[in-house]
């Protein structure tokens, strides 16, 4: 197990350095230019031959002028910064600077990265609290009423976008019935704190959260459906029946937990998938999270804040399949990762 570990981190370490480049090349070669954003402003006060001196050596400093790969390396602290000589760099903890926001990316992400984790994990505990009993009973009475019409609102959700889905969310509980309020995060101009602070936070997200809840719900059902159904059908299962164990530890003990497997393997891929969907409901919604601060990046072209929260996703990602390979062995000891 541990040379398996160490083996998969070697891994993440060459996926992410991978991902890394092509991001930055990527977001680099988009016209933009960092040294006349940082002078905006200055082009009406200054003279033409005065800014343009000014502009020159701001690049000069900012190692705009260097080559693509020599500024990744800068970036990622490889090399140490052309003005200061110093390692400040990704490596070293340093994200980078938002030209938008005015302070370095590391002051910015704290907050929003605190309540897009939030939003998610509450949104993965609420969703699977009701797919995985849900697809069980689906499994067991396979073809009656209740399995037939959880089969259409499954097909229906599955098929319909999120972002559809949160405007239906607005206009219904939103616009019609007024029972959430439709944007942000929190009461405008509150000061809570404690327990009061969190309910207040938990009533303005209630709305987002049903969403993402909602739009889960189809697929999720359909995998646990099938897995159990599977299960059911292999031969232990008859040979524990035949042998007089009670129904429940049939389908619990037995059928569920080889179930798992499959399971498994497309919760953790649905978890990661909902941060990604994430990035509408908050910027739907409104919500001081990654995904609004990463729309908010490319609408302005901070590239150093996007390439922050790209990083972000790319690592939870890395982890999320790592997680998944290890949970194969506790879920099946027949498994073993140590190869």
């Amino acid at each position: 197990m541990k040379k398996y570990f160490l083996k998969r981190l070697l891994y993440m370490v060459l996926v992410f350095l991978i991902v890394s480049l092509l991001m930055y090349f990527l977001y680099n070669l988009i016209p933009n230019d960092p040294a006349r954003a940082e002078l905006e402003g200055l082009k009406t006060t200054l003279k033409p031959e005065e800014y343009e001196i000014m502009y020159q050596r701001l690049r000069e400093q900012m190692g705009l002028n260097d080559p693509l790969i020599v500024r990744y390396a800068r970036w990622m602290g490889f090399l140490p910064e052309k003005a200061t000589g110093v390692f400040k760099g990704l490596l070293q903890g340093y994200l980078g600077y938002s030209s938008y926001f005015k302070q370095d990316v590391i002051q910015i992400l704290p907050e929003r990265m605190a309540n897009t984790i939030f939003i998610n994990v509450f949104v993965t505990i609420l969703s699977l609290a009701i797919t995985i009993p849900l697809g069980i009973v689906c499994a067991v009475r396979k073809r009656g009423k209740l399995d037939n019409t959880v089969q259409v609102l499954t097909i229906v959700g599955y098929s319909i976008p999120i972002y559809i889905i949160a405007l239906l969310f607005i206009w219904l509980f939103g616009v019609t019935l007024g029972w959430f309020p439709v944007m942000g995060i929190k009461t405008p101009g509150s000061n809570y704190t404690g327990m009061k602070a969190f309910l207040d936070q938990l009533y303005y997200l209630t709305l987002p959260i049903l969403v993402m809840t909602f739009a889960s719900l189809g697929g999720m059902t359909r995998y646990v459906r099938t897995a159990m159904i599977d299960a059911l059908g292999m031969d232990y299962i008859r040979t524990a029946r035949a042998k007089g164990l009670r129904e429940k530890v049939v389908i619990y003990s037995h059928a569920w937990r080889n179930a798992l497997m499959p399971v498994i393997t497309v919760i953790i891929s649905w978890f990661l998938g909902i941060f990604s969907g994430s990035v509408i409901v908050e910027n739907t919604f409104a919500l001081n999270g990654m995904g609004n601060l990463y729309i908010t990046g490319l609408t302005n072209h901070d590239y150093e804040l996007v390439l922050a929260v790209q990083m972000f996703y790319t690592a939870v990602s890395l982890i999320g399949a790592l997680i998944m390979d290890l949970s194969y062995g506790l879920v099946d000891p027949r498994v073993r990762v140590d190869k």
